[in-house]
């Protein structure tokens, strides 16, 4: 028997090995146990569901931290999150449910059936639910910055009675002949209203074009070339290189942009100019490019190529005009007029304030901000008659004011003394905040409150009176009708302003239209001299700024202004200031970027001036010790300036005990360890520089910790100065740009673990270190955001790398200037010098540009990786750089152009033929 058992296994033994290869065997312990452990694996899966949703909590919160960000979900994440999303098991659950009620181990064979097919679906259930939960788990990244849109999508208001016009554009749009499309009509008709809402309709045609760019041109008599230039710069994601010429740059930009289909619109142009020399390229039929412009005058749009395709703006009609107007009212103010009784006083005044404004979309506006808290009939009665008041002998331009004008009626005195400043600024471009509160605070409009004149801008942005400017906040703009409006009440007082900035001007106006005036304006023109001597004793501003030529003012051209309180001459050429003694009551002066040698000798006796800026003023030599003897200064800016404190003795500006602000320039160490010791004056220091200090062979950040308040750091030409350091921070540190420049001995700068005093580094700027041979130390600067490098002779490398010996083949950082290891009580220990750290040590994820030039033995930038926030790499005469921080297999999402020659690209080490070539077609832009 034994004997027959044993052949028969012998005979089974093949076909069991057969059946154990292809798994069967496994497949039906794992059913048989799925039947088996039932109520068990059920159990399991319940766990491994909380679980799930612990860790699919934790991911969706990570995922919201990002979006808050600005960034959007890793794809990877996503598609973790919708598999989460399509598990189905409330029906596993329900049918565990059922069974478990009516079933039992040893019931028929049609429950056995179910009972398997439950267990089998519950034990595939529980291997995905382990499967996504163990996933979760590894995530480490769980958002990405979004690619830039085609479209910037632009603040909007809700439009009015503009369908028509928007529906016009786009079918003029759509037509092949139609490449240059114009729109006019008056001022505040629209226009540009017009101009933001097609620019965000375009966004549903994204896929048509490359890239659309809204430009605000309002060149008045000056084309605006460099704000031009640099609005386009930014769209395409170039770094702004101010020292490049502009017709240079216009080259390059038509260059760049000819190579995508774009969408341009120019708002509000005044003049006809070559699309070229800003850097746009002429639109045609080829090139399915499209450039849309806005003016006021017909005979511009057709000047600029516009005849076939053009549009003009008609006003509001009469329920465009009652929907915009009643946009602006309060809700207890759209209750009273809409209120339905036979005699409403309320609405028949809004009815006719709303006509009176005759269909203007920017009087609407204005006059509807005015009134929109008013609810008593008398509150309205009155608004009515003082709007009515001024119209009936006005006929146009003055009947358009007069409607405006109740706008600045309802400004306190204070408020519309400061809105009729703001006319003094030419008609295009933008106005400084801090320089109109600098300007206020000197007439002695703000009673020395410097928040009450930012309290102020915000009312007149409030009352539609001034705009805030959209790319940047520090500003405010002036739409050219309100300036005109400005002016025209100025005309209804006592002022007398004379007004003619930005006119283009050769020769300033003639010397009897200064006699009467209160204020002048004659800045942003072409005067080359000023050689009479004007008798104004009424004129508290003068403001001769960005007259680029003007070299020449009469000795005697300030005899006869006693009581001039503002005067800035910043942006001219002129080498020396007329004796200004007889300016007693002078409080605000403002020379920066002027050519003056020489302070006046008898400047010390403006014993009333409050803001004194020297700052770049290359030519200074003396400054007669008259800054000291202005007790009453809170402003001393010296920064930049050839003239600095080279003594000890020299540094005497103790006495003033106002000072709030100091710009200063340093020309010796000791006097440094002077000015930092000294609290006062150390603590009013915001911008340092940092100039021919011959015997400073080291510097540690540490030394300036008095300076609390420092933003700015120029070191140039210092020509011993071996060592920098930025050690530990112990106070917070403001300081956001550094420049180091001729610095022929500069070897070594040794940046700290975190935090340290760089941490808040915006902008690097480096020049002419011919010793300096590596800067990874960059890696540290978190904040970083534009790093510039130029005629460094010894620099091979920007991030120094080295092989890591462990034989991983891991690519590690050489970091020289890295003396110091952190341990695990947090405090730190030296460190070799030539010590790695591995590359995930990459901090810069800010970093937006990289512009090298001129360093003759650069190699290589660093190895490939990851450039999040990377948008533009520019090179310049580098001859031997061959490597540069790009391959298909990192992420720079955001890089939008290489820029540099076509030798020096055709040179660099591509990995492959396939990527060199994918990389030129996407990135590559000659210069």
């Amino acid at each position: 028997m034994a004997d027959a058992i044993g052949a028969a296994g012998s005979c089974l033994q093949p076909l069991w090995e057969c059946l154990e290869g292809t798994g069967m065997v496994d497949a039906a312990t794992k059913e048989v146990a799925s039947f088996l452990r039932l109520k068990s694996n059920w159990a399991d899966l319940d766990k491994a569901r909380d679980s799930l949703q612990a860790v699919e909590t934790t991911v969706r919160a990570r995922v919201t931290m990002e979006i808050n960000k600005l960034n959007v979900c890793d794809p990877q994440v996503q598609v973790w999150l919708n598999h989460v999303e399509e598990l189905q098991l409330n029906t596993i659950d329900e049918d565990y449910i059922q069974f478990m009620k009516y079933s039992c181990l040893c019931q028929c064979t049609m429950h056995a059936a179910r009972r398997a097919w439950i267990g089998k679906r519950v034990v595939e259930a529980l291997e995905e639910v382990n499967k996504l939960t163990e996933e979760g788990r590894q995530f480490k990244k769980f958002g990405v910055k979004p690619l830039p849109e085609v479209v910037e999508h632009l603040p909007q208001i809700e439009t009015f009675g503009l369908e028509s016009m928007l529906t016009r554009l786009h079918d003029l749009l759509e037509k092949g002949d139609s490449n240059i499309i114009g729109v006019w009509g008056q001022g505040g008709i629209g226009k540009t209203t017009l101009l933001h809402a097609f620019n965000n309709h375009l966004e549903i045609k994204a896929r048509d074009y490359q890239v659309v760019i809204f430009i605000e041109v309002s060149n008045s008599e000056t084309l605006n070339t460099v704000d031009i230039q640099q609005t386009i710069s930014e769209r395409l994601n170039f770094p702004w290189n101010e020292a490049e010429g502009i017709e240079k740059r216009a080259r390059f930009l038509v260059k760049a942009l000819a190579r995508k289909r774009f969408v341009v619109l120019l708002d509000d142009v005044r003049k006809k100019f070559r699309l070229e020399d800003v850097g746009i390229p002429t639109p045609d039929t080829k090139s399915q490019s499209k450039l849309i412009l806005t003016s006021r005058y017909q005979e511009v749009c057709f000047q600029m190529g516009a005849q076939k395709s053009l549009i003009k703006m008609q006003v509001l009609d009469d329920d465009a005009s009652r929907k915009l107007f009643m946009s602006k009212l309060s809700n207890e103010a759209c209750t009273a007029v809409e209120a339905q009784s036979s005699d409403n006083a309320v609405r028949e005044c809004a009815v006719a304030i709303y006509r009176s404004c005759g269909g203007l979309p920017l009087a609407l506006n204005i006059i509807g901000t005015a009134v929109a808290g008013l609810e008593e009939p008398k509150d309205w009665i009155s608004a009515a008659d003082a709007i009515k008041a001024n119209m009936d002998s006005i006929d146009g331009v003055d009947e358009m004011f007069a409607q405006l004008k109740y706008s600045y009626d309802r400004l306190t005195p204070t408020q519309q003394q400061c809105f009729l400043y703001c006319a003094l600024f030419p008609e295009y471009g933008s106005i400084s905040k801090e320089q109109l509160v600098d300007y206020w605070l000197a007439e002695g409009l703000l009673q020395n409150d410097c928040e009450n004149g930012y309290q102020i801008i915000r009312s007149l942005v409030s009352a539609c009176l001034l705009q805030t400017s959209s790319s940047v906040s520090s500003k405010v703009k002036m739409h050219h009708v309100i300036r005109h409006l400005g002016l025209w009440l100025v005309n209804k007082t006592d002022e007398k302003f004379l007004v003619q900035a930005g006119m283009a001007l050769d020769n300033a106006p003639s010397q009897g239209n200064w006699k009467e005036a209160t204020r002048i304006s004659i800045m942003s023109n072409d005067i080359k001299e000023l050689s009479f001597s004007p008798k104004c004793k009424n004129l508290t501003t003068l403001l001769i700024q960005n007259n680029p030529n003007l070299n020449k003012l009469s000795w005697g051209f300030f005899k006869f202004m006693p009581s001039l309180k503002v005067l800035d001459l910043s942006h001219t050429a002129i080498t020396s200031l007329p004796e200004c003694e007889t300016l007693v009551a002078l409080q605000h002066l403002n020379l920066s970027h002027t050519n003056i040698t020489i302070l006046p000798e008898r400047l010390w006796l403006l014993k009333e001036l409050r803001h004194l800026d020297l700052s770049v003023t290359v030519a200074l030599e003396d400054t007669l010790n008259n800054c000291s003897k202005l007790l009453k200064l809170k402003v001393l800016n010296l920064f930049r300036s050839h003239y600095g404190i080279r003594d000890v003795n020299d540094l005497n500006l103790d006495s003033l005990k106002a000072l709030q602000f100091l710009g200063i320039t340093i020309y010796s160490e000791d006097v440094l360890k002077k000015l930092n010791k000294t609290n006062p004056l150390a603590k009013s220091t915001h911008r340092l520089n940092l100039k021919y200090c011959g015997e400073m062979r080291s510097m540690k950040i540490s030394d300036l910790n008095h300076m609390v308040h420092l933003e700015e750091l120029y070191i140039e030409s210092c020509y011993d100065l071996n060592t920098l350091v930025s050690d530990a921070e112990l106070t917070t540190s403001y300081l956001q740009f550094l420049t180091l420049s001729v610095l022929p001995s500069l070897e070594t700068v040794i940046v700290a673990p975190m935090p340290h005093r760089f941490r808040c580094i915006r902008k690097l700027v480096i020049m002419q270190c011919p010793k300096l041979q590596s800067i990874s130390w960059v890696l540290k600067l978190e904040m970083l955001e534009r790093l510039v490098v130029s005629h460094c002779d010894e620099l091979q490398q920007i991030v120094e790398e080295v092989d890591s010996e462990e034989g991983s083949g891991a690519q590690q950082l050489k970091i020289q200037d890295h003396p110091y290891e952190e341990q695990e009580d947090g405090s730190t220990v030296e460190k070799s010098p030539d010590a790695a750290i591995p590359t995930d040590f990459w901090k810069l994820r800010k970093l937006r540009s990289i512009v090298l030039t001129d360093v003759k033995n650069l190699r290589s930038i660093c190895k490939p990786r990851d450039f999040p926030s990377l948008e533009t790499i520019r090179v310049e005469d580098c001859p031997k750089l061959r490597d540069i921080p790009l391959s298909s297999t990192h992420n720079f999402g955001k890089l939008k152009q290489v820029c540099g020659s076509v030798d020096w690209w055709q040179k660099l080490q591509w990995e492959d033929r396939e990527e060199a070539t994918h990389m030129e077609s996407k990135y590559f832009i000659p210069i």
